[in-house]
């Protein structure tokens, strides 16, 4: 992948996460979480992650934020309403993200693994997906099929908490 897709997508994801964080409206905020899913999924693309990929955007960007929507819808929420900008809390948050980067810069700069080009990814032609599943059903059936039960007994339990009762 051209170095100038990473940047973008790394930008969107950053973008859109940031959006999830300073949107008042509930909703819009959750759907700035879809796009940074997005982006992220299409970083792990990228980096040939395709099982990954996939799966971020039909679980995370699919089925958990129909969930997300649906609580927010269910709860009525509406936007916040504007306050006043608490600028001495403003001012200390981005002193401490401004140390925050400058550790880490320092820190990534002394690691002699951070100066080394990446290894070569294993074999091309390996399927990811076939052995993952085979692992999934081999090796680890019993919690597969112990987190279906979970999340089925959840979405019942949703269903019957936004039944409205009749008067």
């Amino acid at each position: 992948m051209p170095a100038f897709l990473f940047w973008i997508f790394a930008l969107v994801m950053l973008g859109f996460g940031a959006a999830v964080v300073i949107n008042r409206n509930p909703i819009a905020s959750a759907l700035s979480l879809v796009m940074c899913f997005m982006g992220l999924a299409a970083l792990f693309m990228s980096l040939d992650a395709f099982f990954i990929g996939i799966i971020q955007v039909l679980v995370y960007a699919g089925a958990v934020m129909v969930l997300f929507l649906f609580i927010i819808m269910l709860l009525d929420l509406r936007t916040e309403t504007r306050r006043r900008m608490n600028w001495v809390t403003v001012v200390g948050g981005g002193m401490v993200a401004l140390v925050f980067f400058l550790q880490v810069y320092l820190v990534v700069g002394q690691l002699s693994a951070a100066k080394q080009p990446f290894p070569p990814l294993g074999d091309p032609g390996m399927d990811d997906v076939r052995e993952i599943g085979f692992l999934l059903f081999s090796n680890y059936n019993l919690p597969f099929q112990i987190i279906g039960v979970l999340v089925l007994v959840a979405t019942v339990g949703v269903i019957v908490l936004s039944k409205r009762e009749l008067r």
